[in-house]
């Protein structure tokens, strides 16, 4: 995107995140239904919290709306790297 590179299924510390942009330490997390229950919420809130003491910064998008609304997703990882301002085609 943009020229960066992300590489998937990436380990960091004890954890494998699913895609990462080493040069500008964004973690991008694409959850499953059983994220959104409590157990596994508070999983999640512990793994962000330790990738984010490694430098990173950590984004959640939900499977759907990854394939229902790409261009959304997109553009919020476009502004998080950028910020702010539309993707460049």
């Amino acid at each position: 995107m943009d020229g960066r590179k992300f590489r998937r299924q990436h380990q960091l510390g004890d954890y494998i995140v699913d895609f990462v942009c080493l040069s500008s330490r964004l973690i991008i997390e694409v959850d499953g239904g059983g994220h959104g229950e409590d157990a596994q919420e508070a999983l999640d809130a512990r793994r962000t919290a330790e990738l984010e003491k490694l430098g990173f910064r950590v984004l959640r998008f939900w499977n759907t709306d990854v394939l229902t609304d790409v261009g959304n997703v997109t553009e919020i990882i476009y502004e998080e790297l950028n910020g702010g301002g539309p993707p460049s085609p």
